[in-house]
């Protein structure tokens, strides 16, 4: 079981930890480390058990905010979701059909209309004379 130094409020302290947990441990310890440091420069010198102790509740403390907000962040996704199945559940796809003009077509009806002016202006000539 590997032991690691943190400091905390100015203090050293050798701690037990599980292998491959150091890590967690110098973090843990680094965020106990600012709280006690700010206490030690608005209260001054306290007793360790002190200091450790008003440390760990002021982190307790933003703990049990951040776990707050988590909730509302929960409860909020939760109506979203709840809102985004609504949604998809109420909407139908509706399919849409686009007609596909052959190749040609167009070709074939523009020859279609000159042959019909050329009769037309053929029956208007006719009618004229």
């Amino acid at each position: 079981m590997p032991q690691v130094e943190i400091t905390i409020g100015g203090r050293n302290f050798e701690v037990a930890c599980q292998d491959g947990e150091e890590q967690f441990l110098m973090t843990a310890a680094a965020m106990l480390d600012v709280e006690a440091s700010s206490l030690s420069t608005q209260v001054g010198r306290m007793p360790e058990s002190r200091m450790l102790l008003m440390a760990g509740l002021l982190l307790a403390d933003r703990t049990a905010g951040l776990e707050d907000k988590v909730r509302e962040a929960e409860g909020k996704l939760a109506q979203v979701q709840a809102q985004l199945e609504t949604a998809s559940s109420q909407s139908s796809v509706e399919r849409v059909e686009v007609p596909v003009i052959p190749e040609g077509f167009v070709d074939t009806m523009s020859e279609i209309a000159k042959r019909a002016e050329a009769i037309a202006d053929d029956v208007e000539s006719r009618a004229a004379g």
